[in-house]
């Protein structure tokens, strides 16, 4: 049976990368014996909200439903407020399906420059899950000045008391954000950390919070990642606080095989992760339920500035295809396409600008491509 995949292409360079990704998709669909695709496009993004006012309707969400996957390119347009694209599309469609993990590979593929002095692909090979739909993404929060409802004015009193401040209301705004964590949602992410180490051979768990200055939220977090840990005997354990683990990252990123940390600090440290890699255009993401639809995209933004040029990266988008493969158990089209994006890394004849070379877009997926049909 074919596997149906949503396609949202996006904004900016997320079209460009995208169509390198299905290219990719479709020399592997040719190669490998039972493998077959359904592909559906679903025009999300800035363009028809500008022109329609909508982002995604009730029955998008229906319809996407309907598919095994999503394929996102990219989203984001300056003419667009901040914000506006990436939660009413992005932030909805991880909660409308539940995806409750992020999963962040961050491996150096050979060949490709490590800004880390002395540092290998043997030294950068580790995973980041990341919960995906809690903490600080929860949107809790608000603002107060001048005059306010009771409960800014509740929030108010307990400003002043707290700081001793006299706020002027005319004057003085506050603004407060509430992060939440529920045992259940750390608990399911946690699990999936330990589940994927298994799998994957990995002996270490590294956990990352903040609890020594947010111990009620992150005190929650380690006292369920020590519960979750008793299972799991013979896989090692160890904490640490995220200012911490941005230093390791980048002085022994070889401790690391498995990460797992709160929304809020698995955003910010796998940026960092991409860096080690050899940068965005590398970093493919997945937004993953395991029992229902994922979504997998590159981690980098839609680029407006590049759209149309035909010099982005796309191999982020393609292994970001090549992560869906394998959640949708399609493992030797998922192998093929990993194994060719190594044999063109290699070979170093097509790089992109961002890699030290002069390539096109669409010459790397073409590279890719060619390796996957070549076997």
């Amino acid at each position: 049976m074919a596997k149906k995949i949503g396609v949202i292409p996006g904004d900016g360079i997320g079209p460009e990368v995208i169509g390198e990704g299905i290219k990719v998709l479709k020399a592997a669909e040719d190669v490998v014996d039972g493998f077959k695709m359904d592909l559906e496009k679903f025009n999300y993004g800035s363009d028809r909200y500008l022109e329609e006012g909508e982002l995604i309707p009730e029955e998008g969400f229906e319809r996407l439903s309907e598919n095994d996957a999503v394929y996102l390119g990219a989203l984001g347009d300056p003419r667009v407020s901040t914000g506006v694209l990436e939660q009413g599309i992005l932030l909805n469609l991880r909660f409308y399906f539940d995806q409750y993990i992020n999963l962040r590979p961050v491996k150096l593929y050979p060949n490709i420059p490590c800004p880390l002095a002395g540092k290998g692909p043997e030294d950068i090979d580790f995973y980041v899950v990341r919960e995906n739909t809690e903490d600080f993404y929860v949107a809790l929060g608000g603002r107060t000045k001048g005059k306010t409802s009771e409960q800014l004015e509740i929030t108010r009193s307990i400003y002043e008391a707290k700081f001793d401040l006299d706020i002027e209301a005319d004057s003085d705004e506050i603004a407060y954000q509430i992060g939440l964590i529920s045992r259940k949602g750390a608990e399911r992410a946690i699990r999936f950390a330990f589940e994927l180490a298994e799998r994957k051979g990995r002996e270490r768990v590294t956990s990352v919070d903040k609890a020594n200055v947010l111990s009620h939220i992150y005190g929650l977090w380690r006292e369920i990642f020590e519960n979750v840990a008793e299972e799991y005997p013979d896989i090692e354990t160890e904490f640490s606080f995220v200012d911490a683990v941005t230093m390791w990252f980048v002085k022994s990123p070889e401790w690391y095989q498995t990460v797992v940390t709160p929304n809020m600090f698995g955003d910010i440290i796998t940026d960092l992760g991409a860096m080690i890699q050899g940068g965005l255009g590398l970093a493919p993401g997945g937004n993953i339920n395991p029992d229902g639809v994922s979504m997998f995209e590159p981690i980098h933004g839609s680029a407006p500035k590049h759209a149309g040029e035909n010099r982005a990266n796309p191999l982020a988008t393609i292994l970001a295809g090549q992560m869906m493969l394998s959640q949708l158990d399609e493992r030797e089209a998922a192998d093929r396409i990993e194994q060719a994006v190594i044999d063109v890394l290699k070979e170093g004849e097509v790089r992109t600008y961002d890699i030290g070379g002069d390539s096109t877009t669409s010459a790397m997926g073409d590279a890719v491509a060619r390796k996957i049909r070549e076997g």
